[in-house]
């Protein structure tokens, strides 16, 4: 995305008298009887695979997978017809009922999850939904149900549900392996894109889009509304003029084309009103170019909007964030079993960690510090100490070498962390005694970091919407690069999570945070 733009006198029309820019670049001028010769919308088509009628697919352009991947529901097919072989031949079931019970078994499990729109490639790079699978095999339980006395299965019914149990656990595997990334290939198809709209909107939209690489959407150039120069640095084809005019659709065309683009993101404006945006739309969907509407809204999860028309209007219904209902108590559960299992099993870890704490520098083996949890109650945090003893009354002496912006304190070489501290939290390892902050329900194993009270006292209305929900041992904000973040990229990754987080969610962002703590980019 780091173009080099030429001067807009390059790239566009110059400004005429009145200051607003001719929106009539060399690119796409129409091949008239002369310079006045009438605009016309380009003749050039699109197929349906999005690529420009008799044109080679642009450089760095992927097309996209096919709507079906094999590989999937194969996997999930063997997935359960192994396992289920595997139990009923134990418990004696002739071969020829055997065979067929598995294969209707397989057969109907995979129907079922195609039928569902399991298989389709549209969730590619998000964590695998468990909820929607734990909900297939339910259904496919109460299909079975119906269809066993139909056809006579002989197999006893608790070792039919034993025998197709691991359906479940296999169906999950294969999509979280599916959605890995692949060498050679990248998690989406990529999208060239052509943003359209005032210099602001179009400045925010490349900003954005530019600072994430978790989505298809690469920003090509940019057609601005008015005669205000770009800061974004992306090249500038045409410009549309800040009145509707007759040349709108042939300019962003006509850009579109001369950068390959294959996707128009408009961005709306006081200069992009209701009618000039569907004139636009129109023209640009008879010259081939899938459009985007970029609303005013941001941060909400796309499973969170519901679009519906009324009236002739365009309604976006937003699902308000879970706070009540069978989620939070899962959340819940897992957490308190989670934060069990986590003490019991790694229990021996810590003993050493904190024999290694103790014998490495004088002071206490753990850390204990306030710090302000969900609706802004105070709870005592605990850490393995990674800091001399005396490290807090330092901190004021430090305050200058801060290397973050924000209320935060953080420095990339702080002379108070001990030797075997800096090991700690490379490794994340120094978190663990906050399993016995989630066991008494201060913490969640997901959510935001959890802040010191020095820190909220200075936070700001949007800041404090942090505070909504129980501060987590991980979350976006570790899998995401922790300290290597700014203050506002912590805040924006906290503030999408407290808005769209759900189980399948935290299932994700826990197996992301196995990852990240191996790499150990950003724990300082």
């Amino acid at each position: 995305m780091r173009h080099v733009e030429l001067p807009d006198s390059d790239r566009a029309a110059r400004p005429g008298p009145a200051g607003a820019p001719h929106p009539r670049p060399l690119p796409d001028r129409p091949r008239g009887s002369g310079p006045d010769a009438p605009r016309r919308t380009p003749a050039a088509r699109r197929e349906g695979t999005g690529q420009i009628a008799g044109r080679k697919a642009p450089a760095g352009h992927i097309p996209g997978p096919p709507a079906v991947i094999p590989a999937l529901p194969c996997a999930e097919l063997l997935g359960l017809a192994i396992p289920a072989w595997l139990v009923l031949r134990a418990d004696g079931l002739p071969p020829a009922p055997l065979a067929a019970s598995v294969a209707v078994a397989a057969l109907l499990w995979t129907g079922l999850r195609a039928l569902r729109g399991r298989y389709t490639d549209r969730h590619r790079g998000r964590a695998p939904d468990v909820l929607s699978t734990a909900g297939d095999w339910l259904l496919f339980m109460g299909a079975l149900a119906v269809l066993r006395p139909l056809t006579g299965d002989p197999a006893d019914p608790g070792t039919a549900v034993l025998a197709v149990l691991p359906a479940l656990p296999a169906s999950v595997a294969a999509q979280a392996l599916r959605r890995l990334p692949r060498p050679g290939r990248p998690l989406h198809p990529v999208r060239r894109v052509l943003v359209v709209g005032e210099a602001p909107g179009v400045d925010r939209a490349v900003r954005l889009l530019a600072s994430r690489a978790d989505h298809p959407y690469r920003v090509v150039a940019a057609v601005p509304v008015g005669g205000v120069a770009l800061e974004c640095g992306v090249p500038v084809p045409g410009r549309l003029a800040p009145e509707p005019a007759d040349d709108d659709v042939s300019t962003v065309l006509g850009g579109a084309f001369a950068q390959d683009a294959d996707l128009a993101l408009v961005v709306p404006g006081p200069q992009l009103s209701e009618e000039r945006l569907s004139r636009l739309s129109w023209g640009l969907h008879d010259g081939g170019l899938p459009l985007s509407v970029l609303p005013g809204l941001s941060g909400v999860a796309a499973a969170r909007i519901r679009p519906t028309a009324a009236a002739g209007l365009t309604l976006l219904h937003i699902a308000p964030p879970l706070r009540r209902g069978p989620q939070p108590v899962v959340k819940t559960v897992v957490d308190r079993l989670g934060a069990v299992l986590g003490l019991l099993t790694l229990a021996p870890l810590l003993v050493v960690i904190g024999a290694a704490v103790r014998l490495g520098s004088a002071g206490p083996v753990f850390h204990r510090q306030i710090r302000q949890g969900q609706h802004n109650r105070p709870f005592t945090m605990w850490k393995f100490r990674t800091m001399v003893a005396d490290a807090e009354s330092r901190k004021h002496r430090l305050a200058v070498a801060n290397e973050t912006d924000g209320p935060m304190f953080k420095m990339r070489r702080d002379p108070r962390v001990t030797a075997i501290g800096r090991l700690l939290r490379r490794t994340s390892l120094d978190e663990l005694p906050q399993l016995l902050n989630v066991l008494r329900g201060d913490m969640s194993l997901v959510g935001p970091r959890p802040p010191l009270p020095d820190e909220v006292s200075r936070y700001d209305e949007r800041e404090l919407r942090r505070l909504a929900v129980k501060p987590g041992l991980t979350g976006l904000w570790q899998v995401s690069g922790r300290s290597d973040l700014s203050w506002q990229e912590t805040v924006s990754l906290d503030l999408w999570y407290v808005d769209n987080w759900s189980v399948a969610t935290d299932m994700g962002l826990m197996a992301r945070t196995l990852r990240a703590v191996a790499d150990g980019r950003g724990a300082y």
